[in-house]
C-alpha cells in the first residue's frame, strides 16, 4: 500500500517533469528585434530552471522514496531514471552555453552604444568569438543555433544604426 502511493507520487512527479522538458523544446517567441543579450538572459533563466529542478530532485526525500521504489523494485523506476538523465543533459547544456555566451557579453555594450563605425570596430573579434563558440562548445555548434544568434547580433546593429541615424 505504501509502495503504491509512493508510485503514485513519482508518477505525478515523471508527469510534470515531463512537461517541463516539453516546454523547454518548444519554439521560442521572441520579438523580431531583440539583440544577443536575449538569447545570454534565456540560457540563463534555463539554467536557473533546471539547476532548481536537479536540487529538488538530489534531495534528501526524493532519495528516500527512490530507495524505498528501489526495495520495491517498483516499474516507476525506469521513466524516472530516464527523466533524471534527461534533466541532467539539461542543465548541462544550458549551463555550457550560457558560459560560452557570456564571452559575447564584451561585446554588447559596443553593439549598442556605439557609432556605426565604431562599432564595425569589434565585428571581427565578435565574429571570430561567434566562430570560437560554434567550433568548441558541444551544444552550440549547430546551423540553428548559430544562425539564431547571427541573427540576433544583425538585429542589434541595425537597431543601433536606426539610432544613430534618428539622432543625428
Amino acid at each position: 500500500e505504501v509502495t503504491e502511493k509512493l508510485e503514485g507520487v513519482v508518477m505525478i512527479w515523471i508527469k510534470q517533469i515531463r512537461q517541463v522538458l516539453v516546454e523547454s523544446e518548444q519554439m521560442r517567441r521572441e520579438a523580431d528585434d531583440i539583440g544577443p543579450s536575449a538569447e545570454l538572459e534565456h540560457w540563463k533563466t534555463r539554467m536557473s530552471s533546471f539547476n532548481s529542478l536537479l536540487e529538488e530532485i538530489k534531495s534528501s526525500r526524493v532519495k528516500k522514496i527512490i530507495s524505498i521504489l528501489q526495495a520495491a523494485r517498483s516499474k516507476t523506476l525506469k521513466p524516472w531514471k530516464e527523466l533524471d538523465g534527461n534533466i541532467t543533459i539539461a542543465a548541462n547544456e544550458a549551463k555550457d552555453n550560457v558560459r560560452y555566451l557570456y564571452t559575447l557579453e564584451k561585446f554588447f555594450g559596443p553593439l549598442s552604444k556605439a557609432s556605426p563605425v565604431t562599432m564595425m570596430e569589434h565585428v571581427p573579434s565578435l565574429m571570430n568569438t561567434v566562430c570560437m563558440i560554434y567550433h568548441t562548445s558541444p551544444y552550440y555548434n549547430t546551423s540553428d543555433r548559430v544562425t539564431s544568434l547571427l541573427l540576433k547580433i544583425t538585429n542589434q546593429m541595425i537597431n543601433t544604426c536606426k539610432t544613430y541615424l534618428c539622432e543625428g
